[in-house]
């Protein structure tokens, strides 16, 4: 008994000796409390291997209480743990000797303890003695013992899944670690670690009232980063989470991020409120879905009707004319008091020798932006006040030449966009005119009044479809993109079986056979619809050589990428089948699949993909470089790191690449800021609209309308009037100018192009889908935009959107309230209850929300039925308000 003790004293004692000046030292420097502490320490470790088991047990015991009571605040290493880091190595020897019993296991939580700052790195010493340890609570430790545990838990199960081991032990664990993290509302945590051991599941038992909303906001935000499948699952996840919270409006943003209607119904069928109904509608509505409702969904067929009807968004051009009598500017403006040539030097006013053909169709596209959805203006619907009323819409459309009338007839369409029945009734005189352009331009009308407004009794399919296979191309052409837009994102079978005839067809020409694939791609929009895709297919190999060097054959390729926009993997086999098209187009296909099924992804390694296609250096008659820079800009506007990264690479394209990427480069740029006026690319833009090549200035102009449309921005204002004077005898130029000038002062400044909405996480897809293909068409803008097929256009109206919050009680009136808005803060993970917005200003609704506001309300009189203050927004009366006296 007697040797065996001592031999145990000396192995304590041996390495003091070497390092007893050092200790001298260190004594010196310890206050008497620390010394006394630091002493009753080293007489526990020799405690603890005292032959008599009491004594043995009662020194553990004290010495779990020192360090219990030490960990609780973990600033800094605390004492008892650096006292007993000299003793480490012995007792982990003693370890070795001792016999399996209780006293054992106790030994083992305290050297668990003690590997937290002892342990060599990689070692996982803390978690293997946490394994032999007694099966005690874990959290009494502290936060970081169990944080640290949680990083070795993530490593040991990679190495135990590469050698297939068991790994029953180490998911009790995570068992007890993420209940205590949930408790202790470090939820990213518990998140993280259940990645890691890729057993989310667990989290659903530990969610309750007090932490979904955090566990949820992370669960999304990290989505956006992870790589597919595991995204999807992810979100799954939060889905059921939302769902077993009743958070309703939230399951229902994922659930339309998942893109699945299995889901969809599931809320409506679950949530028994009928306003919160009506509030699921409105983001149903904003989101461009089509979706009807059963009994299941909603009982009564009187609510069942109204709320289809907010589907459908018919309320939307009345919310919007609401907004706009709030703000004051129902007053029609002129293309002058948007040019404001007043405010230049001479020689602008000199600018009147230019082809005044195509000054007027500019004024037509200008007016029509600028008066989009006010059903009143100054050239096409006249003032009612004039004794000629009648005749002065007819008087303008005959200033334009043969082409232009279409885009004249059309704007008719934009100025009453979302009221369907007088625009319809307006439209209604061009369908008797003898000019075919007329007849053209009032067909597309019709399609984009209906846009985005579905109808029981379809006008625009009534009135569109016998135009379809006239004669005349253009008639055709109007009659075809008019379905295009009205019918969106709608899958309509009728539509698929009308256009897929056209194909076939063979008096068609390329010009109605490339419309007819970008209206399927339009109402199919990331459906992967089978027989769509084959029949655009079949229509790209049975173009000529020399149809396919043209510069709307491409976009057949982009109505085939249209089918997979946003639905990755699903184009695989659609890609494979393009790798067989005629070298001309193959590659400009490829990258427009690629970079279509990968928008809204933010898939770092598609990117990469495309950049590296961009950095070949190839000669003239090459297109597909184009399409994979708009790619980048398409698959990083996910989120707001991977734009400014974006933003970057396309920098160093613009110093080395050759002329085709340099044009594409300004619409990229466009894209990523759409209806953003980030000064950083305001400036580039500002640039590149004085580039020696006329091609690149003139996407540069166009782009600075992108980026400042519908906001007014005074700035870009100045830029464009300025530029309007450097190219007053650039015809081709001037009308760019023009074109930004309308989009920038977009519906008087209540609209946006801006296809993400609901707090930047949906992405429309018509909305996307409009801007890809106005894009598009901009890539070879001789061609197409000053050429005659300027209609295109008119494809902005799928992302033409009012950017207001309109909050309106339970009937559907508005409602004015007291609303902060600011500039959004993310707060995902953060501890705490951190404010969202800063910098906020109070106003009364309808308010406008610029890129990056967020809104919140300012009263706790109403309670809104959306987390997400956005668009329209249902406000209930809180019960438990009190006026204060």
């Amino acid at each position: 008994m007697e040797p065996e003790q001592n031999n145990a004293n000396r192995t304590d004692t041996a390495p003091s000796k070497d390092s007893k000046k050092k200790d001298e030292k260190k004594e010196e420097d310890l206050s008497e409390e620390d010394l006394a502490l630091k002493q009753q320490l080293e007489l526990y470790v020799e405690r603890v291997q005292d032959a008599d088991p009491g004594l043995q047990k009662v020194a553990l015991e004290s010495m779990r209480q020192e360090i219990r009571s030490a960990t609780s605040s973990m600033t800094s290493v605390p004492k008892p743990l650096k006292f007993l880091r000299p003793h480490y190595g012995t007792l982990k020897a003693y370890y070795g000797t001792l016999e399996d019993n209780d006293l054992k296991q106790l030994l083992a939580d305290i050297l668990s303890v003690l590997a937290l700052t002892m342990s060599a790195e990689g070692e996982r010493e803390s978690l293997k003695y946490r394994l032999l340890g007694s099966e005690g609570d874990i959290g009494s430790w502290g936060h970081e013992y169990v944080r640290n545990l949680a990083g070795e838990i993530a490593q040991e199960y990679t190495k135990r899944q590469n050698e297939e081991a068991s790994i029953e032990d180490l998911m009790d664990l995570v068992q007890q670690i993420v209940a205590f993290h949930m408790k202790h509302n470090a939820e990213p945590e518990a998140v993280d670690l259940l990645m890691e051991v890729e057993d989310l599941d667990l989290l659903q038992e530990h969610v309750d009232e007090k932490n979904y909303k955090r566990t949820c906001l992370y669960l999304t935000a990290s989505a956006k980063y992870l790589a597919s499948p595991d995204d999807m699952l992810v979100l799954d996840i939060a889905y059921s989470i939302y769902m077993k919270c009743e958070e309703y409006p939230s399951a229902l943003q994922v659930a339309l991020f998942l893109d699945n209607i299995q889901y969809v119904k599931q809320i409506f069928t679950s949530c028994k409120d009928l306003q919160r109904k009506k509030q699921f509608c409105y983001i149903l509505a904003r989101h461009g879905v089509l979706f009807e409702l059963d009994e299941d969904m909603v009982v009564d067929e009187n609510d069942r009707e109204l709320l289809q009807d907010i589907i459908n968004n018919t309320k939307l051009s009345e919310g919007y004319l609401t907004l706009a009598r709030d703000v004051e500017v129902m007053e029609a403006k002129s293309p002058e008091d948007i040019y404001k040539a007043h405010l230049l030097d001479g020689r602008a006013s000199a600018g009147a020798t230019v082809d005044s053909a195509r000054q007027n169709l500019a004024a037509t596209f200008v007016n029509a932006f600028v008066n989009a959805g006010f059903g009143q203006d100054k050239l096409m619907t006249g003032s009612s006040s004039d004794a000629s009323s009648g005749s002065s819409s007819g008087n303008w459309l005959f200033k334009n030449k043969e082409h232009g009338k279409t885009s004249a007839a059309a704007s008719l369409g934009m100025i009453l966009l979302w009221d369907v029945d007088s625009g319809l009734a307006q439209l209604d005189k061009h369908f008797h005119s003898t000019d075919n352009h007329v007849i053209a331009g009032a067909l597309l009308g019709v399609g984009v009044v209906n846009c985005g407004i579905k109808n029981d009794c379809d006008p625009a399919l009534a009135l569109l479809a016998d135009y379809v296979d006239k004669e005349d191309p253009a008639i055709r052409i109007g009659a075809i993109m008019g379905l295009g837009i009205a019918y969106a994102n709608t899958q309509n079978e009728q539509i698929r079986l009308k256009l897929t005839l056209i194909f076939g067809d063979p008096k068609a020409s390329l010009d109605v056979i490339a419309f007819t694939a970008i209206s399927l791609g339009l109402v199919f929009v990331g459906s992967c619809n089978e027989d769509v895709a084959q029949a655009i297919i079949f229509a790209l190999m049975d173009r000529s050589e020399s149809d396919l060097g043209e510069p709307l054959a491409r976009l057949l390729c982009l109505g085939l990428g249209l089918l997979y926009l946003g639905k990755q993997e699903s184009v695989e086999a659609t890609a494979e089948v393009s790798k067989t098209f005629n070298e001309k187009i193959r590659k400009h296909c490829d990258m427009t699949l690629l970079s279509c099924a990968y928008a809204g992804t933010g898939n770092v390694l598609k990117v990469q993909s495309l950049l590296g296609h961009c950095a070949q250096h190839l000669d003239k008659s090459e297109t597909h470089q184009g399409p994979a820079v708009l790619g980048i800009a398409m698959v990083a506007m996910a989120e707001e790191l991977g734009v400014e990264m974006a933003i970057r690479s396309l920098e160093h394209l613009l110093q080395y690449g050759e002329q085709n990427i340099r044009r594409a480069v300004p619409l990229a740029l466009g894209l990523l800021c759409i209806s953003n006026p980030k000064v950083n690319v305001m400036d580039t833009l500002s640039r590149l609209s004085h580039d020696s090549d006329t091609e690149v200035a003139m996407a540069a102009i166009i782009s600075l309308g992108l980026i400042g449309a519908g906001t007014n921005n005074a700035r870009i204002a100045a830029m464009l009037r300025n530029l309007s004077s450097y190219y007053y005898k650039d015809a081709s130029a001037l009308f760019c100018v023009r074109i930004a000038q309308g989009l920038a002062h977009m519906g008087k400044g209540l609209l946006t192009l801006n296809p993400y909405h609901s707090d930047r996480f949906l992405l429309s897809p018509m909305a996307l889908a409009g801007l890809v293909t106005t894009l598009h068409a901009c890539l070879d803008m001789k061609a197409v935009i000053l050429g005659k097929y300027h209609y295109v256009l008119y494809f902005l109206v799928l992302a033409m959107q009012p950017r207001m919050l309109l909050t309106v009680d339970e009937n559907l009136k508005p409602l004015s309230v007291p609303v902060r808005v600011g500039q959004a803060v993310d707060i995902v993970g953060q501890a705490g209850r951190p404010k969202t917005i800063t910098g906020f200003q109070t106003h009364s609704t309808p308010v406008l929300l610029s890129a990056g506001d967020r809104a919140e309300l300012a009263t706790e009189k109403y309670i809104p039925l959306s987390p997400i203050l956005e668009g329209f927004v249902i406000l209930k009366e809180n019960p438990e308000y009190r006026e204060e006296h």
